[in-house]
Order: structure tokens, then C-alpha cells, then sequence
């Protein structure tokens, strides 16, 4: 092993960001929600079904990346 040599996965930091943007996009989509009820409170809930869907989905890209993880390593 030279010493220039990079041992480890990679797969750990693609887990890493991908955790990482599933983490940025739920704080944006419950930021926007509250920031939707807070100017329309009547209006929440017409929004909080979306926000719902938008969060499964950001979380749902997150647990994916972790299993690309673990096909691919």
C-alpha cells in the first residue's frame, strides 16, 4: 500500500450526501409549510396533504441511496 493509496467505500459518502440532501429538502418543505400556514391559516389544510407527499418522497431518496449503498458495495 502506497501512501497515497485511498482504502475505504465509497459508497459511505454517497450515502453521506445523499442523507444530506434528504435532510436539506425536508427542513425546506416544513419551512415552506410553515411559513404557507403561518400567511393563510385557513389554508392549511389544503397544504399540509402536499407537504406530506413532499416529505415521503425527499426521505424516500434518502433510504434509496442508503440501498444503492449496499448493492454497489
Amino acid at each position: 500500500m502506497t501512501p497515497m493509496e485511498i482504502v475505504g467505500s465509497i459508497g459511505l459518502v454517497g450515502y453521506g450526501l445523499a442523507a444530506i440532501g434528504g435532510g436539506i429538502g425536508v427542513g425546506l418543505i416544513f419551512a415552506a409549510l410553515i411559513n404557507g400556514t403561518a400567511r393563510q391559516p385557513e389554508a392549511r389544510s389544503t397544504i399540509f396533504p402536499y407537504a406530506m407527499m413532499g416529505m415521503a418522497i425527499a426521505e424516500a431518496l434518502a433510504i434509496l441511496g442508503l440501498v444503492f449503498m449496499f448493492v454497489k458495495g
